[in-house]
Order: C-alpha cells, then structure tokens, then sequence
C-alpha cells in the first residue's frame, strides 16, 4: 500500500521550500521563454509519454493494487485507471496545447488617450500555481502542460493512492524540459505523500506560491479554501443536473441523459440529477428511468419516479444535492422551468447544468437564469471540459466569480499588465 514517507518535520519544510525557490527562479526564466521553446517541450514530452506506456501502466498496476486492497470504490478506480488509451489520449492533449496560441504578450485591449498616452493590456503569466490533486494521475500531465505553455512554474502534489502513476508521468514532462533546455523545476512534484506537505503549500512556501488549485474531493478543497493564504482557483462538488422540458424531442433526450450519467460516472461534469418537467411526465419519465436502470445506473426518485418502475428506490432527503459520483441519479418532477431553476439554485452547486427542450425561449430562459459557470442546450454535461471546450485540457472547472470560471486553460492561467507609451508626458498639476 501507498504510505507517506517517514520524513521528519525540519526536513519537510526545507524540502517544501526548496521546491518554492526553484519554482520560483524557473517561473522567472518561463515568464521571458520563446513560444517554440514551450512547444518543443510539450512535444518532447508526449514522445516520451507514450515511449514510456508499459512504465506507465506498471506503476499504475500498483497504485490500483493498493486502492483495491483498501477496498476502494469502483468509481474511485475508474479515476485512478490508466489504460494504453488513456495515455495516448493523455500525450494527445499535451500536442493540441502545444497548438494553442501562446497566450503570453498577446494584447487584450488597446487604446489611446486624448493627450497622446498609448494604453495596452497584455497577458502575462501568474507565475508559480501549486496544484494539489487526488486520485487522477493523468492531472499530472494535463496541469503542467497548461501551466507551462501559459509561461508558469508549477508545483505538483498529487494523492498518494496515484503516487507511482504521477512520477512515471512526471519523468516524462520533465524529459520534455530538458529537451528543450528549459529549467527542469519549471515542473516540480512534491517527493513526500506527507500531507504536511500539503499544508506547507497552503502557507505560500515564503511567497514563492502566486495560486492555489485544488482538485479533489470536498475535504481536500474545504481545507484548501479554509487554510490558503494565497489565491485559490477552486470549485467544491460537480452536482450538475439536466432538466427536461415538456417540449424536449424524446429522441434526443433519452441518450443525452444515459451519456450525462453513464459515460464517465467519476467525473465532476456527471449528471448527478434528472429534472423532468410534469407537464411532459406521461411522455418522458418511463423512458429516461427505464433507459438508465438499463445501462446499470441505480434510480432514486420521488413517488411519481418510482411509479415509473418498479426498480426505482425512493429518494432520501440528501440525495438532491449530492454528488454521487457512481452509478447513482437522483430523479424528480418539476412543475415547468421556473421550478427546475429554483430547484438547481438550491441544490446545485454552480458547476454545469443542461436543459433539454426544442423550444428556444424556455432554452434562452435556462441559459439566462441558471448561475453556473457552464450551461447547456441540448447538450450532454460530460462536455464541461477544457479539452471539449478547445482548450487542449485543462486544470479544473472553477464555479467562483473571480478571475477564473469555468474550465481553467491557459488563457485562465495568466494575468495581465498594462503598457503605457508616451513621449515625455507629464501629468498637469
């Protein structure tokens, strides 16, 4: 089984703190890197990614070992789960965010003023991002590619059930460093699954930390937006829903709730509730509920759900809310698409939410009045992804209002600075 490192407490923090100032001097030298150098990089890295397959599984094998003899969950498996697949789709990523424009210098306004001042906004990097992470290894690749093609430094602490998985993946981005003579702590991960690492990383490490991402479950992301003394690009639950309308096509809407759920159950962009609009019960319920208990996703309904089969176990006070992240639902009926948007601004969570409906303005009125940081018409929720989005990847879907929303890509990674060109300008008294 994975444990923490013995590692004494002094050595932690000087361990954690060299990792800042190295982060800290290469985010330097990224800040002024020439856009073919961070392409060469990524580049380089998926070459290795995928030379480095059956290394990759193998360290896998035993991470997934582990969490089996935990007795872990299916669902948890399936996220810790590398395949040959999966990491060609991986090394796939890191060559389309080598294809992203490079977001650092572009200019994002313009202007000039009436006394001559010439005015620009233009991005720049954030500078080091620590990402702490749990279960997926494969975040491993996705985070530092889109911290280094946005020209940031980042420190790396993944879950230690994925501990083997993410030093095999980490070897890789760092081979792709060297081969393009860019500092090798441009991408660092923590050496210890001590979780006092975490902690250190939440204090900033002297400074060197510019932002906080976490990834994981509510316990890790609570503790990170409770303990962070710096920024933090952060959502807590994926409990997405889809709502369908009266006036959705049953054709469309049958598959587009069994892909919502059942494609990847562990992902945060999994529906985790149905919405069925009263109005259209007699047309739509028994076919969505039947469809999913099919494809072996356990319903939890409300009376008239349960009606709808026999199979449909009754509905507990928390399942509207929750974030099963398995192959579980929670169904109800609404009265229209007031009562499914007061229905989502309670229990939801401000991730992705969809409606299902041909009709356009009960659509525009879903897209207006839904607050999250991804809405769909007509479209599975498993799209609430930076890689979907063309984005290449991504960190995480951020569900705060500030800086960052939605999936986090490298546009989201930067900030930006404003350029002011005058020609011996002096400001009247």
């Amino acid at each position: 089984m994975n444990r923490p490192e013995p590692i004494d407490d002094a050595s932690l923090v000087a361990t954690m703190r060299a990792l800042g100032l190295g982060a800290k001097a290469a985010a330097r030298e990224l800040a002024l890197a020439s856009t073919g150098a961070k392409n060469a990089a990524l580049t380089a890295a998926a070459v290795a990614l995928r030379a480095a397959t059956p290394v990759i599984l193998a360290a896998n094998e035993k991470d997934i070992d582990a969490a089996k003899a935990r007795g872990v969950t299916g669902a948890f498996l399936d996220r810790l789960l590398l395949t040959e697949t999966r990491i060609a789709a991986t090394a796939d990523g890191l060559g389309a965010i080598a294809q992203l424009p490079d977001p650092v210098g572009a200019t994002m306004a313009a202007w000039d003023r009436p006394n001559g001042l010439q005015i620009e906004r233009v991005r720049v990097p954030l500078g080091v991002i620590g990402i702490i992470y749990e279960s997926r290894p494969n975040v491993t690749a996705d985070a530092g590619a889109l911290a280094l093609k946005a020209g940031n430094a980042c420190i790396l602490r993944g879950g230690s059930e994925s501990t083997h998985s993410s030093r095999a993946i980490h070897a890789c981005l760092v081979e792709g460093l060297r081969a393009a003579r860019l500092p090798q702590a441009a991408i660092s991960l923590v050496p210890t699954t001590d979780r006092a690492a975490v902690g250190e990383m939440l204090k900033g490490l002297d400074g060197a930390i510019d932002v906080i991402v976490p990834r994981g479950g509510r316990s890790l992301v609570e503790r990170v937006q409770t303990e962070a003394r710096v920024p933090v690009f952060a959502h807590l639950e994926g409990i997405c829903h889809v709502y369908v309308d009266k006036d959705a096509d049953l054709a469309r809407a049958v598959p587009l709730v069994v892909n919502a759920k059942m494609r990847r159950t562990g992902i945060c962009g999994a529906a985790e509730c149905l919405l069925v609009d009263a109005s259209g019960s007699q047309t739509f319920l028994a076919p969505l509920v039947t469809a999913l208990l099919d494809a072996g996703c356990e319903v939890r309904g409300d009376a008239a759900t349960q009606s709808a089969d026999a199979r449909v176990k009754a509905a507990g006070a928390d399942d509207y809310g929750k974030e099963f992240l398995d192959s579980i639902i929670a169904v109800k009926l609404v009265d229209g698409v007031d009562a499914a948007i007061a229905h989502i601004a309670r229990y939801g969570s401000q991730h992705t939410d969809c409606i299902v409906t041909e009709d356009q303005d009960t659509a525009d009125r879903f897209l207006r009045r839904v607050d999250s940081a991804i809405v769909l018409h007509n479209a599975s929720t498993q799209f609430a992804d930076g890689g979907e989005f063309g984005m290449g990847g991504e960190i995480g879907i951020a569900t705060g209002k500030m800086h960052a929303r939605g999936p986090v890509g490298v546009d989201q990674l930067t900030s930006f600075k404003y350029i002011v060109r005058g020609t011996g300008h002096v400001r009247p008294g």
